[in-house]
């Protein structure tokens, strides 16, 4: 009698569900999957490396493009684990200006989740909805750093520069009429505030819109509802981290338990799922999203009424001002010193790790005292639950295992460092 084999089958990295590097080596009985084996290393960049040949500042844009989907917040912890080596605290006012770009950024991160993962399964809408927000959010990227994704904008200490008075606004093209034209830039005649307050208003409309499409859509709970399950005791001994954890119904979350910059200040809650499958992290994010929104109207609120410096005023770690530099010898010395050599920071170690959108974005970074860092070494979320492709897709079908890269929400950027 003929010996019935299992044939394998290279999922990726072509496939347009793989995003991008992931070659998945699949196991086939069938249709049904006996083993997923994640190959990955096809963004491999070296960064922790890269990060010891280059100054604390010239090591900060590194981060921006580890999870290049959420780059403000890899900043964050690269910030917080220098700061707490240098013993600083940046201003009251750098520290909202921080937690409302972390929640604009983790609500950029789950538009782009959302949109991924339903085109993943075949639901093409929700995908072009989602881009449509994120560009009003890159705009305050770009309005507040001039770069649309990699900002380097938060520095050690505070962040680059204040919030500006004015935003951006679109220009006359013979493509548009005086009408449109006047309603593409009828948020953007005040400060970036004011745009952001605005959009804030909008958002809630627009995740209903998401919701409308997907959460009683019956295609979408047939590909999610008892997908990829992961019972709350298996997802702690993954290392699993952010919504997949609280989707599984362990109510962590690093801004309510290990509190940092202000979120002891702020109001929100954290959602969790009860079944630990895909429709629960899909219900768990969706809900992110709302708190976030609400997060930014708080620091929104704040920053109106408190002005204040958005960096400290030590120049051996912060640069002083333009107009100083070319008016006062001693801080044009401070300038080029600080971008020739660097700040040197005491000897020490620390780890700093912030509430990333995809889980607990660590960074754990060494100092012998000198302008580099001696060892920096990445605590990347998605690596944890990359790891745990194989045992969340098995039984399931080969159209099942797309579900499930969708949503664990990977980007390999953080994963190949």
């Amino acid at each position: 009698m003929a010996e019935i084999r299992n044939y394998t089958m290279n999922f990726g990295p072509q496939h347009p569900a793989a995003h991008g590097v992931l070659r998945l080596v699949l196991e086939l009985d069938g249709e049904i999957i006996e083993r997923a084996d994640p190959h990955i290393g096809l963004l491999h960049r070296a960064t922790e490396k890269l990060a010891e040949n280059r100054t604390y500042l010239q090591a900060l844009p590194y981060m921006d493009r580890l999870d290049y989907v959420s780059m403000m917040c890899n900043e964050h912890a690269y910030c917080l684990a220098v700061e707490r080596l240098l013993g600083i605290e940046p201003p009251l006012r750098a520290q909202y200006i921080r937690v409302m770009f972390d929640e604009i950024t983790r609500i950029l991160n789950h538009l782009l989740w959302i949109g991924s993962h339903s085109l993943d399964v075949g639901g093409m809408t929700t995908f072009l909805y989602a881009f449509r927000e994120r560009e009003d959010l890159l705009d305050c990227y770009e309005a507040v750093s001039g770069a649309r994704m990699h900002a380097a904008y938060y520095r050690p200490g505070g962040v680059y520069r204040d919030l500006p008075d004015r935003m951006p606004q679109y220009a006359a093209q013979k493509t548009r009429n005086a009408r449109q034209l006047e309603e593409m830039n009828r948020a953007r005649h005040g400060s970036l505030l004011d745009f952001i307050d605005d959009f804030t208003q909008r958002f809630p409309g627009y995740v209903d819109e998401y919701e409308t499409l997907l959460t009683e859509n019956r295609i979408w709970k047939q590909r999610t509802v008892g997908i990829g399950v992961v019972a709350p005791e298996r997802a702690m001994a993954l290392g699993f981290t952010g919504p997949m954890l609280r989707g599984s119904g362990v109510p962590w979350d690093l801004r309510k338990k290990q509190p940092y910059a202000v979120y002891d200040r702020m109001q929100f809650d954290i959602p969790v799922g009860t079944k630990g499958d895909c429709y629960d992290r899909y219900l768990v994010r969706v809900e992110e999203m709302r708190q976030s929104n609400g997060i930014v109207k708080q620091c929104v609120a704040w920053l109106r009424d408190n002005p204040g410096p958005v960096i400290i005023a030590d120049h051996k770690i912060a640069p002083p001002s333009r107009e100083e530099m070319k008016t006062n010898m001693e801080e044009l010395i401070h300038h080029f010193k600080l971008f020739t050599e660097g700040m040197h920071v005491p000897a020490g170690e620390a780890y700093a790790a912030i509430e990333h959108p995809k889980g607990e974005f660590g960074i754990y970074m060494v100092s012998d005292g000198a302008n580099k860092p001696y060892r920096l070494k990445i605590r990347a979320p998605g690596f944890a639950h990359l790891a745990a492709l194989d045992e969340m897709s098995r039984g399931h079908m080969i159209a099942d295992a797309v579900a499930i890269i969708g949503t664990l929400d990977i980007v390999f950027g953080e994963i190949d460092r």
